[in-house]
């Protein structure tokens, strides 16, 4: 029987996300192949749906548009902080992603929308908000969970 990907399944695959003007976001190619049980959280909700029901062997490629992701862009997540807040020495661009501890000690990315030389301009939404998608994968195995 072959199995097919329902919650709860233990899945390997290689995968590539990108965002529409081909920047490549993430992927496994390089690499080892990625394996996730579904529904773990481990994979983005909107990209783990479309994975329900595709057996191994089967490559697929996906577009998924920003009102689809369900991750709109969020104003208030946009904050200004003082240059000074850096190091003087740290280069810092508009659409640059640095790394920022939260208050539980994760990091969260943040997007650089602006810098003067006072201030800089912060995004701190998910880092694929509002952004078009494109996932292509193919599945290599799945077993039962």
């Amino acid at each position: 029987m072959v199995n097919t990907i329902q919650p709860g399944s233990h899945v390997t695959l290689h995968y590539t996300l990108s965002l529409a003007d081909g920047t490549v976001v993430d992927s496994t190619h390089a690499g080892e192949p990625a394996t996730y049980a579904v529904g773990s959280g481990e994979l983005i909700v909107f990209l783990e749906q479309r994975l329900l029901g595709l057996k191994a062997g089967e490559p697929r490629h996906f577009e998924i548009s920003a009102a689809e992701s369900l991750m709109p862009a969020n104003a208030e997540a946009v904050q200004c902080l003082a240059r000074s807040d850096f190091p003087a020495d740290m280069a810092l661009e508009p659409g640059q992603v640095i790394g920022f501890e939260a208050p539980n000690s994760r990091e969260v990315p943040g997007l650089i929308l602006s810098v003067s030389e006072t201030q800089v301009q912060i995004d701190f939404s998910h880092p694929l908000a509002g952004r078009d998608l494109v996932f292509d994968v193919e599945i290599l195995a799945v077993e039962p969970g």
